[in-house]
């Protein structure tokens, strides 16, 4: 690996390291260099003013702030992208599929020409031979509502058809193999809840923000999963789903 990739690569772990601590020896093992080499490249980078902190022996943390265009995409990442496009393609909403569209062509317009086999050309595949169940409600609407921390009310139909009417924050959309599920905190049942989006019968997206970050609902709603693998009470969740709309 030439030293301009290396020391792209050593910002690039710590970018994904993001606040914790990372050793030169860790970025050593994973660039499979020495960890001398390593001391001397974090040198190079503080010469030039990229601001790392820390100190051998303790770790390095990248500061807030940085930013670098990077300079290519390397085999692995190009394959990763592809796979994860295929994925979106197949599974996503019309938006997303469009994205993923869009996100192909323009990696396949700017790698070099010994990488396009790897963009437009892929080994590795994602298949979708099953039929996926259809949103019943405009999901583009439904991100643009998380993003914003709006409220919508929905009316919704559960596993034995039974209906109700909600007012629900919804903070993630999780795409799952054959569904796509919103999760949210519900005002009905104070508490969080899925929702299929094929089970949605309408949906009114509300112009008032609901109270809570949602970066704090994602955390709440993490560590209840959390609590309840923990103990065991989720799979029994999971085989009586009617009890948790």
């Amino acid at each position: 690996m030439r030293r301009a990739e290396r020391l792209f690569q050593i910002i690039q772990i710590l970018r994904r390291s993001k606040r914790r601590p990372i050793t030169a020896g860790d970025i050593a093992g994973e660039l499979e260099t020495s960890l001398r080499t390593i001391y001397r490249d974090i040198s190079q980078l503080l010469a030039e003013r990229v601001p790392i902190r820390g100190e051998a022996g303790i770790g390095y943390i990248l500061e807030d702030g940085f930013d670098m265009p990077p300079l290519m995409l390397t085999a692995d990442e190009i394959e990763a992208a592809m796979l994860g496009a295929q994925w979106v393609m197949g599974r996503g909403d019309a938006a997303l599929v469009r994205a993923a569209r869009d996100l192909v062509a323009k990696i396949g317009a700017v790698v070099p020409a010994h990488l396009k086999p790897l963009a437009l050309d892929s080994t590795l595949v994602s298949p979708n031979w099953k039929r996926i169940e259809r949103d019943s409600v405009d999901m583009a609407r439904v991100r643009a509502s998380i993003h914003a921390q709006t409220k919508i009310r929905i009316a919704y139909g559960d596993e034995q058809g039974r209906a109700s009417e909600r007012t629900i924050w919804p903070f993630a959309v999780s795409y799952w193999e054959m569904v796509r599920v919103v999760v949210a905190w519900c005002e009905l049942r104070k508490g969080f809840r899925s929702f299929r989006t094929d089970r949605v019968r309408a949906a009114d997206f509300l112009a008032e923000r609901y109270p809570v970050p949602r970066t704090r609902l994602t955390a709440q709603w993490k560590k209840e999963i959390a609590d309840a693998v923990a103990s065991g009470d989720y799979q029994r969740r999971q085989e009586t789903p009617a009890s948790r709309t």
